[in-house]
């Protein structure tokens, strides 16, 4: 995926390598709360699966905006500009 960003806005390796990190390790998160999960109900695990995916990509989602949208705020109105969602350094 690095590899089809425009060249000039192409993020170095070490934020690329961060970025992905993150999303694999809230994937391995959620399999593994799947499977916890789908022993405890004696529910199909994929079934489970199914449903945790819609409520993360609709609730999750949402609670993401909001909370992302209220830090941005509060760090734009104390001015931390190392607090900046996308500013490296």
């Amino acid at each position: 995926k690095r590899l089809k960003e425009p060249k000039h806005e192409r993020r170095p390796w070490k934020i690329w390598f961060l970025d992905t990190s993150k999303q694999a390790i809230g994937m391995l998160f959620i399999h593994f709360a799947n499977v916890y999960l789908s022993d405890l109900t004696e529910e199909d695990p994929c079934s489970m699966y199914l449903i945790n995916f819609l409520l993360d990509a609709t609730l999750g989602m949402l609670l993401i905006y909001i909370g992302i949208r209220t830090v941005s705020s509060i760090v734009e109105w104390q001015q931390w500009d190392s607090l900046r969602f996308g500013e490296y350094g």
